[in-house]
């Protein structure tokens, strides 16, 4: 344990953390060890990575002392934002420059920034295919996270920037699963017409940020994104259909639908699957699922995911 290098994992309760956090403690040849950083070390979520052998720590990542303290003594840190916590980019980005800034204080040798792009680069706020945001962005929890990428480089912190995608779970906890419909039937509902959702499990998320870790400076400085698979809306029904034993249908709505649907964050998810869908290829291209392979070999399929986590997606 004392030669063993320790990794900070920010929002380690979460999906993406709590997916390294788990990556780390079961690869005993890793080389590393697992520091979980959360607002509240006695949650029952803390106390069981605990038990499975992290060292659990406190942190809030609006207090940059705070982060520092966490930040200590690791060789590497875990670095995110969550803007479903709070709807507020401007906090994500006050975040993000709190971890940029304890890192290079404390001397982390690695970080690897959960990302997004920024959408902006893509649909100006001039343009009006799409509803400017909140005053100053199109998709809001994309652009806040792709305009924090600076705080790091400017911090001159050795990152790898990781890119993610659409979260399967999101058919399981964020109420994206097919719903009936007037006639019973299952409904897939998604804004994407007939192009490609990038899509990964969160638990991949982790092992993946384990490969990059694992593979020393070899993607410091770099842009990885990751994706499991890239399916079309009608191939993900076509998948759901098989596993859960009866027929899902796509139902291809337009993004002004989808923006109507009055839930919170519905706007900005709206605009994130219509940008998904106008600048597809630019989007897909960098999510291979063969860069995700190839730093964890466990990488699932839309297929393995839904085989192992079919009984857990609401139908009602």
């Amino acid at each position: 344990m004392a030669d063993q290098k320790i990794i900070a994992v920010v929002g380690a309760t979460g999906a993406q953390g709590g997916g390294l956090i788990r990556a780390i403690l079961n690869d005993q040849e890793s080389g590393f060890t697992a520091r979980a950083l959360t607002r509240d070390v006695n949650s029952e979520k803390a106390r069981a990575l605990a038990k499975l052998g992290a060292q659990v720590v406190s942190a809030n990542l609006d207090e940059v002392e705070s982060v520092k303290r966490a930040f200590a003594g690791a060789y590497g840190a875990f670095c995110l934002t969550n803007f479903w916590e709070h709807f507020s980019p401007e906090r994500e980005l006050a975040q993000a420059k709190a971890q940029a800034e304890a890192a290079k204080a404390v001397g982390v040798k690695h970080v690897i920034w959960s990302t997004l792009e920024d959408t902006r680069k893509w649909v100006p706020l001039s343009d009006t295919r799409m509803p400017t945001l909140m005053g100053q962005y199109k998709v809001p929890h994309f652009d806040a996270k792709g305009q924090a990428d600076e705080e790091f480089t400017k911090a001159g912190v050795p990152t790898t920037f990781l890119l993610t995608s659409f979260y399967w779970d999101n058919l399981i906890f964020f109420g994206m699963g097919p719903k009936k419909g007037p006639d019973g039937a299952l409904l897939f509902t998604l804004p994407m017409g007939d192009k490609k959702l990038p899509g990964i499990a969160a638990e991949d998320i982790g092992k993946c940020a384990l490969g990059i870790l694992k593979n020393g400076t070899v993607y410091v400085g770099k842009r990885v994104a990751i994706a499991g698979d890239r399916l079309t809306g009608d191939e993900m029904a076509a998948a759901m259909t098989r596993a859960l034993g009866q027929t899902v249908r796509y139902n291809s709505v337009t993004p002004e639908q989808y923006r109507s649907f009055g839930f919170q964050g519905a706007d900005d998810l709206g605009n994130m699957f219509q940008v998904k869908r106008d600048f597809n290829e630019a989007f897909c291209e960098p999510r291979d699922p063969a860069i995700a392979r190839s730093l964890n070999s466990s990488l699932q399929s839309f297929e393995a995911w839904l085989s192992r986590n079919k009984d857990r997606i609401p139908l009602s």
